[in-house]
């Protein structure tokens, strides 16, 4: 089987499972950098079923496929993606709560839980408010700003592996870290996740959602795409304070740059290539290590043309 016939499998099951496909469907549009090629394939799967049969579907005709959520902590070359890319920002938002709990489908925005939280007057997400990923890559990367993280109000997930069998994995079977879970390391599809939070006061739940958007605005260069934080915090010190004090803060090349109202934070200022702010990256961390001694890490997942 060619790779135009392992696409024409898959895309004959997506669209018999009623699922949105597009083709030859430029990246770009699907992730906060604005940058990256075609993917040869894009499905919006309509369920946590659809998306399982689909994924092992590729795995069987051994055709790459990628997970995407709101496309905000990734970054695909400007040769695109061979092979299939799964958003699941679309229909696979479904979120419920019950008493202390909220269970959300891994497609679910975090605004969205955090607003949900607020409705039934539940504290412990607050911090959340203003990441603009999904639930899914949250749990994956245990997401975390302003003191909280995934791991603080995390009760169990449930993820399929590459053959579609279901596994619900406790708190304690995450192996959580910074900025890492199990699922950073091995083949799993996070379906969905429940939260545990407790009761609070919805006036002060509102106030603190409140204070870190505003405190996220003043900060934070929100009117330029980015992928948000651009390098993992290296240990006793910020990125963004010794990105600073190696003088990088405005650094550019060609459309990227490194934004001067928070080093942290590579901005697409305009006509970005995805080879631009590779070429970015890699200079910060060689004039960084220069310049300090701090080997910094990045947090974008980047992703290849496999």
């Amino acid at each position: 089987m060619n790779h135009a016939q392992k696409l024409s499998a898959v895309k004959s099951l997506a669209e018999s499972l009623n699922c949105k496909v597009m083709q030859n469907e430029p990246l770009a549009n699907h992730t906060s950098f604005k940058v990256g090629g075609s993917c040869d394939m894009l499905i919006y799967p309509n369920s946590p079923q659809s998306l399982c049969l689909l994924y092992s579907k590729c795995k069987e005709v051994s055709l790459n496929s990628c997970i995407l959520g709101n496309g905000t902590n990734v970054l695909f070359t400007d040769l695109g993606f061979r092979g299939v890319t799964f958003v699941i920002s679309g229909e696979m938002g479904e979120i419920t709560a019950h008493g202390d709990t909220i269970t959300a489908q891994a497609g679910a925005s975090l605004k969205k839980l955090c607003l949900t939280a607020l409705d039934n007057g539940l504290t412990g997400a607050e911090f959340a408010y203003g990441i603009p990923g999904t639930v899914g890559g949250a749990v994956y990367m245990n997401a975390g700003a302003y003191g909280g993280e995934i791991n603080d109000i995390i009760k169990s997930v449930t993820a399929a592996d590459s053959c579609g069998n279901v596994i619900t994995f406790t708190h304690d079977q995450l192996e959580m870290g910074y900025r890492k879970s199990v699922f950073t390391d091995k083949d799993y599809l996070i379906l969905w996740a429940t939260f545990e939070l407790s009761k609070g006061d919805k006036t002060e739940i509102k106030a603190k959602m409140d204070d870190l958007m505003s405190r996220r605005k003043d900060k934070q260069p929100l009117e330029y795409p980015s992928a948000g934080s651009t390098f993992k915090r290296p240990e006793g010190t910020y990125a963004g304070l010794v990105i600073e004090q190696s003088g990088l803060k405005g650094y550019t090349v060609g459309g990227a740059q490194v934004s001067q109202k928070h080093a942290n934070f590579v901005i697409n200022k305009g006509g970005a290539t995805a080879s631009d702010i590779i070429k970015l990256i890699e200079d910060v961390k060689k004039t960084v290590k220069e310049k300090t001694g701090y080997d910094l890490e990045c947090e974008v997942k980047l992703i290849k043309d496999m």
